[in-house]
């Protein structure tokens, strides 16, 4: 049996949001992005404006952002940060707003007028970056967001802001569930938790389609349909992203060596877990686990 070295952790950060307030908002005008990997409770819009080559980490997805960019983070356990990557711009705009998931406790989010909010949020503990078209949408209400006197008039144009970001089609879910310790979520239907549950405990094992699609009681024809249908990912996508996501997971919290997390997260080959790991994480495991010692902090 394997025995994997943990790593020290990441910064926790204590947010300044007052438990009085239902926003913290702050707006900065900075060149240089020096505030190491992080999580904190609270959620999380980070917007950045002139930002083109910043290099953004959220979770196990490692990507260069362009002029505009939108993220939503969302989880305790979901890392993240923005750093200088191969930007120059000498005044780049950012505005964070953060505000705590008690502001909708009770039972609001299960409200049908909530609904596109709700799938949102969970979508956002793997961290979510909306599209340009939806970034120029809420362009002006960001723009004024922090100036704005009124605190109950901030807060309403708030709640508009995220029930626009709520529609957009082309956002994009960043980090592998895996990584993010993203819980299922009660949309899921009960087919799609059992196999994904299935696929969590034994996605080092040799699974193959037939075996799961027995868990589900259907045929594989009909549970491939009905997997992508509920994943947007076919069964092999799904399962490799799965080992990519526990694999980068460990290659962040341990000092094992990369041929053994290779094996361990079912590879049977360390070239083919090389080449498939920098085909859907842009880097080699080897500079992945760079890029995040790097940033690292010792609390």
């Amino acid at each position: 049996m394997l025995i994997f070295a943990p790593m020290r952790k990441y910064l926790r950060e204590i947010t300044r949001l007052s438990p009085k307030d239902c926003l913290y908002i702050v707006e900065r005008h900075k060149s240089e992005f020096n505030y190491p990997i992080h999580s904190h409770d609270d959620f999380e819009l980070n917007f950045i404006q002139n930002g083109k080559g910043v290099r953004r980490i959220v979770g196990d997805s490692v990507e260069v952002i362009g002029d505009y960019e939108l993220t939503m983070v969302v989880g305790a356990g979901l890392v993240h940060a923005w750093e200088q990557g191969s930007c120059t711009e000498p005044d780049v705009r950012e505005i964070t707003i953060q505000f705590s998931q008690d502001l909708f406790l009770g039972n609001i989010l299960d409200r049908h007028q909530f609904d596109s909010i709700r799938t949102m949020f969970e979508r956002a503990t793997q961290g979510v970056t909306f599209s340009l078209q939806a970034i120029m949408r809420v362009y002006s209400i960001l723009d004024s967001l922090a100036t704005m006197n009124d605190p109950f008039e901030q807060f309403l144009s708030f709640m508009k802001m995220l029930y626009i970001l709520s529609g957009d089609t082309g956002a994009r879910t960043l980090s592998s569930s895996s990584f993010a310790e993203a819980e299922y979520t009660g949309t899921d239907s009960r087919r799609i938790r059992k196999v994904r549950e299935h696929i969590d405990k034994h996605y080092a094992e040799d699974l193959r389609l037939d075996d799961v699609a027995a868990i589900a009681g259907m045929s594989p024809s009909a549970f491939s349909r009905f997997f992508k249908q509920h994943t947007d990912r076919n069964f092999v996508d799904y399962l490799i992203d799965t080992r990519l996501g526990n694999a980068a997971r460990m290659l962040v919290d341990t000092t094992t060596g990369i041929s053994e997390i290779c094996y361990a997260c079912g590879f049977n080959n360390l070239s083919n877990f090389n080449r498939t790991f920098k085909a859907r994480r842009g880097y080699t495991p080897r500079d992945f686990r760079a890029v995040f010692k790097r940033n690292r902090i010792v609390v």
